[in-house]
């Protein structure tokens, strides 16, 4: 789902390791602070099961810009972030691994005849040893005229995105398609215990479909600006009622674009919650602007083992 965005910055610092920071068991952490996390706008982070390459999503203040950024590891440190090779052109964002790591997918504004849509689709890019392929669509029945954002991919390839299509359960649904001998299957709007008659949207599914993390807005426990909720397989293979992650979790702002590493030790996701508060000294105000948590989206980390559990 897009969101509002804000300016690009292309020379950031850079940091030795992504894993130095230790993640907090009791609250949410700003996830490598003048790296990734910075006064600009970043967010949909996507890291690869090894830990050797990061992407992220870097926008403008009015979407003039929207380009998936990417870090590898050289010599045992972190590259500056630089903007993808297949990024740059067109509106690009949300980008995430295939959990064998031989996809990239992300959503693009392109077209397959190289003009600019109206509308978003999904697409994806291939490994090839240490480089990354040509951007391919993932085509029909999942791409249409009309938006498809944020996807997640099972173990076995069946493809979870965000859409708002006519019959939707809500203002937005999140949506599965099932691959079958190499093709995918119509969309369907997953179940009531997930999709209600609000927004639902930028769901993470894990591998295993054991659980699915997304944002909801509108609901009665809202914190106000859209929080996380999860919903776990039942026995049947039925979706249970989604509840609310906790506040260790989820602020008043917009907390929304999750992501689970590989190893399942960490919950990664973007917030735009703001630290500013009010101040009568213009230097005080300035700074404030100037820091990291400014009100601009930014990626967060928490421990993400024992928030399952509950």
């Amino acid at each position: 789902m897009l969101k509002p965005i804000y300016p690009l910055l292309l020379t950031l610092l850079c940091c030795t390791t992504l894993y130095s920071q230790k993640a907090s068991d009791t609250s949410a952490q700003l996830f490598e602070p003048a790296l990734i996390s910075t006064k600009y706008p970043n967010r949909d982070i996507a890291i690869s099961a090894d830990g050797n390459e990061v992407f992220y999503t870097l926008q403008s203040y009015k979407r003039e810009i929207s380009v998936i950024m990417r870090l590898t590891k050289v010599k045992g440190k972190w590259s500056k972030p630089q903007v993808a090779p297949f990024s740059g052109q067109y509106s690009d964002l949300e980008p995430a691994f295939s959990p064998d790591g031989t996809r990239l997918y992300f959503v693009s504004n392109r077209s397959a005849d190289g003009n600019t849509k109206k509308d978003y689709d999904i697409w994806y890019v291939e490994r090839n040893k240490d480089t990354w392929g040509e951007p391919k669509s993932i085509g029909s029945p999942i791409n249409t005229d009309m938006n498809e954002f944020y996807p997640s991919v099972t173990s076995n390839g069946d493809l979870y995105f965000t859409a708002e299509y006519e019959g939707n359960k809500g203002k937005e649904d999140i949506y599965v398609s099932r691959l079958t001998d190499g093709k995918y299957s119509k969309p369907e709007s997953i179940s009531e215990a997930v999709n209600s008659e609000t927004y639902e949207f930028n769901a993470f599914i894990a591998p295993d479909e054991s659980y699915i993390l997304f944002t909801s807005y509108g609901r009665s426990d809202d914190m106000g600006g859209g929080d996380l909720y999860i919903s776990k397989k039942g026995e049947q293979g039925e979706w249970l009622p989604a509840h609310r992650l906790s506040n260790a979790v989820n602020s008043t702002a917009l907390d929304y674009c999750p992501f689970v590493s590989a190893d399942g030790k960490y919950l990664y996701f973007t917030s735009n919650r703001s630290a500013i508060k009010q101040a009568k000294d213009y230097q005080t105000i300035v700074d404030m602007m100037e820091s990291v948590e400014n009100g601009f989206d930014n990626v967060y980390r928490i421990s993400w083992d024992k928030i399952l559990s509950k």
